[in-house]
């Protein structure tokens, strides 16, 4: 994730907003007698007077921003006009810490722009500013101007409308309608002094001091507390993300379930890394919902437990073994095959060719045996330096822990970095050419990402194939607030490869032989409902255990209020017909402030 930081980008063009907008062209500056806050913001997402300078426009500070990048004030409008589409409120980008105070009444005079958080190429929509300002003050200490109360009522079910296809899907341009969709609703208080209330938690406290709340209390609501994304067509609108305007070491420190009671009052802004945001200079009392981290039943003697866990970039210098140890042993209940994804070689994200992960793979195993656990065996490929994308110098990789007391593993020479794995037949079963091995790594679907990783293990005397994955990231996607709507998903097409080649070389061992017992599982990157996962699914080849769950627990993930799936584990027909399959999403991490992994790890039990 890029730093909170980052230097403010250009937003857009004079020309392409005057382009978009018809924006209204002035030779001289517009009077205060013409112009408020209202005529700024306009009836759609770009100003009619971007790019032009307008003067003397009055209003009163609701709060400033005093830190990072993007200094300055809000201030709005206490005479509003009777057009729902139109903000009363504005910011006023200053570049260096603002001279005025809350309640300060206040005329600017400056340049109009739409400033786009994150740069034009992000995709977000545009924030409506007056830039290189001259302020004067009127007066000081008056009222401020109301709240705007979001609540269940106010926030209309539909998330937005579509984009216009003649501007490539952008909606900036479309007349805001607020009472018919949530994104209009927003917008049309950008800028503006707003109150939410009772709000419940439904993505926890991060490191940047930021929360997402919901003003919608059944919305998709989940058995924990969270709000459920189902499908792209069903957004969560109550979704909000609180920020504070104070010092940061007041914030609450919350977990999904939790509630902000009372009001949490300040402007509306819309940023990078969630789109639109309450800056709280009043916030709520925390209320703990009081969660706890699931832990899963033992598997029974018969019984084969197989795991996914994404460790996030886990490497020996990390304080989080023990942690990850405990979740293993206790919360997971020590599975006999646990596919580890992210873990990192022996010097982490130092850029300077090391692969070998040996050192990090047997610190987690020594700290699972000091936390009661088995003595587990490990196989792993390591990769070419370089070459499978993720932290630079970091070389995240898939690894295999297995509990050599439960389970064998069957070593097959053959498997490197480079070389891919195949399926054979000996005396009527499929059988891997190596394992460990690599499905298909010089392909370009693989391109600086992770290779998956096949083993044959036995348990019982049946053999189990497993295929260890975390596919390309959906990093470059553009974000739900996006301008474009529907948001471009551009990161799927190469999921949507890896994926065919997955479920192709599943295919290629129930070809051999249709009652293999097969697993895929690890970090797919992407939701259940997602194209990814029907091409994983194939014509019947595999199936995502995780359909086994109620809906209100099928999520592995928190992201921007929005708890969905991105862990899955699926399995072959031989595998899913049986009356013992036991599926369990096991939540440690998504949910909470503290995480030691950004995700929660999954356990499928069943009887070979």
């Amino acid at each position: 994730m890029p730093s909170k930081s980052s230097a403010r980008l250009a937003a857009l063009t004079v020309a392409a907003v005057c382009s978009a907008a018809s924006a209204v062209a002035l030779t001289s500056p517009a009077h205060a007698d013409s112009v408020r806050i209202h005529d700024v913001q306009g009836t759609t997402r770009i100003s009619p007077y971007a790019g032009q300078k307008v003067a003397d426009v009055p209003g009163i500070v609701t709060g400033t921003r005093t830190y990072g990048s993007s200094r300055g004030f809000w201030m709005q409008d206490p005479t509003p006009d009777d057009d729902p589409a139109t903000s009363e409120g504005v910011f006023v980008f200053t570049s260096s810490t603002p001279k005025v105070a809350v309640g300060d009444s206040v005329t600017v005079s400056g340049t109009v722009s739409e400033y786009v958080p994150g740069g034009t190429s992000s995709g977000n929509q545009s924030v409506t500013e007056i830039t290189k300002p001259t302020v004067a003050t009127v007066s000081t200490g008056n009222a401020v101007p109301a709240p705007t109360v979001i609540d269940a009522d106010s926030v209309p079910d539909e998330y937005t409308p579509a984009g216009d296809s003649a501007a490539n899907g952008s909606i900036n341009a479309l007349p805001l309608e607020p009472s018919t969709y949530a994104l209009d609703y927003y917008e049309s208080l950008e800028g503006m002094n707003v109150q939410v209330a009772d709000a419940r938690v439904v993505t926890a406290t991060d490191p940047y001091s930021e929360l997402w709340v919901t003003v919608k209390p059944h919305e998709n609501r989940t058995r924990r507390g969270g709000a459920l994304y189902g499908s792209y067509d069903s957004q969560n609108t109550g979704r909000l993300q609180i920020q504070t305007l104070g010092p940061t070491s007041g914030f609450p420190v919350a977990n999904v379930g939790d509630t902000l009671t009372g009001t949490t009052t300040g402007p509306l802004d819309y940023n990078q890394y969630g789109g639109y945001t309450l800056a709280a200079s009043e916030l709520g009392t925390l209320k703990s919902g009081g969660l706890q981290r699931e832990t899963t039943r033992k598997q029974a003697r018969g019984e084969l437990a197989v795991a996914t866990y994404n460790v996030e970039n886990l490497d020996p210098s990390d304080t989080t073994f023990a942690a990850h140890a405990a979740a293993i042993v206790n919360n997971l209940q020590s599975p006999d095959i646990v596919s580890l994804e992210e873990i990192q070689d022996n010097d982490g994200a130092t850029d300077d060719g090391v692969v070998d992960a040996s050192a990090t793979v047997n610190k987690l195993i020594d700290a699972i045996v000091a936390a009661g656990g088995p003595k587990y065996d490990w196989r792993s490929i390591d990769p070419v330096n370089d070459q499978d994308g993720g932290e630079p110098g970091g070389n995240i990789r898939q690894v295999f822990l297995f509990n050599p007391e439960r389970v064998s593993f069957t070593d097959r020479a053959g498997g490197d970095s480079t070389t891919a794995v195949g399926v054979t037949k000996v005396r009527g079963k499929a059988q891997l050419t190596a394992s460990p091995g690599r499905i298909e790594p010089a392909n370009d679907a693989w391109k600086s990402s992770r290779k998956p990783l096949a083993g044959e293990f036995v348990f019982r005397g049946r053999t189990v194939f497993v295929i260890a994955n975390h596919l390309n990231s959906k990093g470059g996607d553009q974000g739900l607030t996006s301008q474009y709507q529907p948001p471009t998903r551009s990161s799927e097409t190469q999921r949507h490869a890896q994926a065919t080649l997955v479920n192709g070389f599943v295919k290629s061992i129930l070809d051999v032989q249709k009652n293999a017992d097969v697993i895929a599982l690890g970090d797919m990157n992407d939701f259940d409902f997602s194209g990814t996962a029907q091409i994983l699914e194939g014509d019947g080849e595999l199936w995502s255990a995780i359909k086994s769950l109620p809906k209100s627990e099928r999520y592995t993930y928190d992201y921007q209020g929005n708890q969905q799936v991105l862990d899955q584990i699926l399995v072959s027909p031989s595998i899913r017909r049986g009356c013992d399959l036991d599926y369990d999403s096991v939540h440690i991490n998504s949910e909470f402030h503290d995480q030691i992994s950004d995700h929660d790890p999954q356990v499928l039990r069943f009887r070979p």
